[in-house]
């Protein structure tokens, strides 16, 4: 990869399952990776340490609920403490991202994929969760300049 390449990690936060997806500011493409378990609303930070670990991102990117309003919803403030746990701990530049259908887009494109034969399995929420975090990404990368450089 150039020098100017950066690898990106997203987080979909949920009470229940963490969604992660990663991509670089070469292509500009998230893929889905895995879900993280959460166990009474705790991340669970080993995992996400080991992801981290293993994939060096000079960036964070996490999905920010709101209201179809545009209003915060009742997990703003959760996910911005999440954010802020985030960066604290592993000394990475975090950006907040507008969350708001990225569910209901990753459960249509994973939908439309079994309907057309690309995907064979049932699609399940972890799927859901990790593809969600896809599309968080897509919008990060869509709302910042192809720089590389890590924004927050």
């Amino acid at each position: 990869m150039p020098d100017d390449t950066r690898l990106v990690l997203a987080f979909d936060f949920g009470l229940k399952r963490i969604g992660l997806a990663s991509g670089d500011t070469l292509t500009r493409t998230a893929a889905p990776l895995s879900t993280l378990h959460s166990t009474t609303g705790t991340p669970d930070w080993s995992g996400i340490g080991k992801q981290i670990a293993a994939l060096t991102p000079a960036q964070l990117v996490v999905g920010e609920p709101y209201n179809a309003d545009g209003s915060t919803s009742a997990m703003t403030a959760t996910v911005r403490a999440f954010a802020a746990e985030l960066a604290q701990r592993f000394a990475l530049p975090v950006a907040l991202i507008d969350e708001r259908w990225s569910s209901i887009d990753a459960e249509d494109r994973l939908r439309a994929a079994r309907a057309s034969g690309q995907r064979r399995r049932r699609v399940r929420r972890e799927d859901v969760d990790a593809r969600a975090a896809a599309v968080i990404l897509e919008r990060w990368f869509e709302r910042h300049p192809a720089t590389g450089q890590p924004q927050q």
